[in-house]
């Protein structure tokens, strides 16, 4: 198992992220903000990732959590940031809790398609639902944090900016803590041969389960931030479009490192971004060549870049010892 950053050094990249947003554009904020939500549930997607199943119906938790904390935000005037993240990852949680023991004793694409047809019921419900909206969805008001109400636009957009960058920074933390672990290193020997891990007395579906509980943390927290960001909601956040962009993210980040899932999320918004302002009528079409340009040159995902080049890095030690064993009679 290779070293990586220590956790100390990731929490200070975390909090050196969070305040180069004070030199940031306003216009870049509100993108920074949307990529760090995205990355949060495609972060999940990656967790499951690793035990060889893919979710493409998390739209369904990233929905229950935006609408969970929409309503009480609503009901009970909840406005703070951090308690409607809390409230939307517990959402999202509660929801996976009881889908993911269900769905672990499948695998491969009958899981993808079983999430994608519980994403897709739960559009269709949100859809007829007179008391959710319907088609229409609602509005929230602005967010605040501990009490403190952010009139100026700009100091609103940097406020959640901030919370977006620290809450999912420390998923980051935690995911890569997890990936180092017995249980991450169980994930992965789920993926290669479940049979064996239930040989070795562990229980495969108790492993799938317990990382999708974690995909469906994320992806509520993920929709709490999606709804403050935006302050509406409406059924597109189930729909399966909406988990197929998250699935992009993913891919593009590949498996091999945490931080790819970032800089994917981030790529991606700034690619849609800019095609949609200069190409307007093409915008997905540039969008759809940058997708395939990434599978096609990096099929491990983004974060073959720097993991193939610190592999470089290790082969000139080791090249001397192949030398002489392959030159030995």
């Amino acid at each position: 198992m290779r070293k990586g950053l220590h956790p100390l050094v990731m929490i200070g990249l975390v909090a050196a992220v969070t305040l180069a947003g004070r030199a940031l554009p306003t216009w870049t904020l509100s993108l920074a903000t949307i990529a760090a939500s995205n990355a949060l549930i495609a972060l999940g997607i990656v967790v499951l990732a690793r035990t060889g199943n893919v979710s493409f119906g998390q739209g369904l938790f990233f929905a229950a959590g935006g609408y969970g904390v929409a309503l009480i935000a609503n009901a009970w005037g909840l406005t703070d940031a951090v308690a409607q993240v809390i409230v939307g990852a517990a959402c999202g949680g509660l929801l996976g809790l009881v889908i993911g023991p269900l769905i672990a004793r499948y695998s491969g694409i009958f899981f993808g398609m079983l999430t994608l047809a519980l994403s897709m019921v739960f559009y269709g419900a949100l859809v007829k639902s007179t008391a959710l909206g319907g088609s229409d969805g609602f509005n929230v008001g602005r967010p605040s944090l501990f009490g403190m109400s952010f009139t100026d636009p700009r100091e609103a957009d940097f406020m959640l900016y901030a919370v977006s960058v620290i809450v999912t920074g420390c998923a980051g933390i935690a995911a890569t803590i997890l990936f180092r672990s017995e249980f991450g290193l169980a994930s992965l020997a789920v993926r290669e041969n479940n049979l064996r891990v239930e040989y070795l007395g562990l229980s495969a579906n108790r492993i799938i389960s317990i990382n999708f509980l974690i995909a469906a943390i994320f992806a509520g927290a993920s929709g709490a931030f999606a709804l403050m960001a935006q302050r509406h909601i409406d059924p597109q956040f189930a729909y399966w479009t909406t988990s197929g962009e998250f699935v992009f993210v993913a891919v593009l980040a590949g498996n091999q490192s945490v931080a790819a899932v970032f800089v994917a999320s981030m790529a991606l918004e700034l690619v849609r971004s800019f095609s949609n302002l200069y190409l307007p009528n093409t915008w997905q079409l540039v969008l759809g060549v940058f997708l395939l340009g990434v599978i096609l040159f990096l099929p491990r995902g983004i974060g073959s870049l720097w993991i193939r080049d610190r592999r470089k890095r290790r082969i000139p030690a080791t090249a001397p010892f192949t030398a002489e064993r392959g030159a030995a009679p």
